[in-house]
């Protein structure tokens, strides 16, 4: 008996997808007018059904709603303002996208338990994407690995189980304390972050780099955690003995906020007396008087780029082409109020 002829069979999707260089599931988007496709993608897939005259079937026209894109976002972060704007971006992107969210916070600053993270997973996700400081949690990182579902870890370093999105803290770091030493100051103080994140160990390493290439730059550092009642006690540490500090960059915004509280209960003037910077661009860095300088995130972006990458892993029709990529986003430094030249 011959064998059938496999040149002469119908085009599927799968080969439709090829020819376009798109995912069979963005194929389907198209074949059934949904929003979400560029332009240009939509005239490539729609060039290929013509060249190769596929015919869409019902399988394919469901795939869109077989293949719905959900995502777990797990979080556990002292910061309110940092994770309002996170949480923001994270909402705006699954719009666009028509995405399906479920949220896992961790209680009390802790990272969820097991059979949480099991349960969350269970529920059909497409991927997870973990908010800091919880993409460098080992005991986070361990069951999620276990379960086999994609991870995007935004702030984080080096995490082999995921797609890292982040920025190039150290340099970051270098370039505001840089504008503080221009400004002249030469007693520097710095509020270290949550002593369990690398992005923390990169923002001091950039401040000591721009301290390096200064003379007589005397140094005072104190630990915190990221939130602003570390950044209360870290205020008082610094600001204490004979010669404090005419400038202290804190880690984020939070304890910035609470460095310049500090300074006015010390009857300390904002900027004339005190120089103080923080990390993040949160609405925090707005909402204080004096408005801070500040390093600003692009957090609507990094929640963004972390979704697409949980979209991109979920999206092949191969999911032995999938590789890890990770992504490392601009930043900048925005001048407000809260610095000045010192006045000694």
């Amino acid at each position: 008996m011959d064998k059938p002829d496999r040149r002469a069979r119908s085009a599927t999707i799968i080969d439709v997808a090829a020819r376009a260089g798109v995912s069979a599931m963005t194929v389907s988007r198209v074949i059934n007018n949904r929003e979400g496709v560029r332009p240009e993608t939509r005239e490539a897939v729609e060039s290929a059904i013509t060249a190769l005259s596929y015919t869409p079937n019902a399988a394919a026209r469901s795939l869109v709603t077989s293949a719905e894109l959900r995502v777990g976002i797990v979080y556990s972060n002292p910061s309110a303002a940092f994770m309002s704007e996170f949480l923001t971006g994270i909402f705006e992107e699954a719009s666009t996208r028509g995405a399906r969210l479920i949220l896992l916070k961790g209680e009390g600053g802790a990272p969820p338990d097991r059979p949480a993270l099991e349960k969350l997973a269970d529920a059909g996700l497409s991927g997870i994407i973990l908010a800091p400081p919880l993409g460098e949690a080992a005991a986070v990182l361990n069951v999620l690995r276990d379960l086999g579902r994609p991870v995007a870890a935004v702030g984080a370093y080096d995490v082999a189980e995921a797609t890292c999105v982040r920025i190039d803290d150290r340099r970051a770091a270098y370039e505001m304390t840089r504008h503080l030493l221009e400004l002249g100051h030469r007693r520097l103080g710095f509020v270290l972050g949550n002593p369990d994140q690398a992005a923390s160990a990169e923002r001091m390493a950039g401040f000591h780099d721009a301290v390096r290439e200064a003379s007589n730059v005397e140094v005072k550092v104190a630990q915190g955690d990221f939130s602003y009642a570390s950044g209360l006690v870290a205020g008082e540490q610094l600001l204490d003995g004979p010669a404090p500090p005419t400038a202290i960059f804190a880690s984020n915004d939070d304890m910035a906020a609470a460095i310049v509280s500090v300074a006015h209960r010390r009857q300390l003037h904002v900027p004339g007396e005190l120089s103080v910077v923080g990390f993040d661009d949160t609405i925090a860095a707005v909402t204080l008087w004096p408005p801070l300088t500040t390093v600003r995130q692009p957090l609507h972006q990094l929640a963004a780029e972390a979704l697409a990458a949980i979209a991109w892993q979920a999206d092949g029709a191969d999911r032995t082409t999938r590789r890890r990529s990770d992504r490392v986003l601009d930043y900048s430094i925005v001048k407000r109020a809260s610095t000045a030249r010192p006045a000694r």
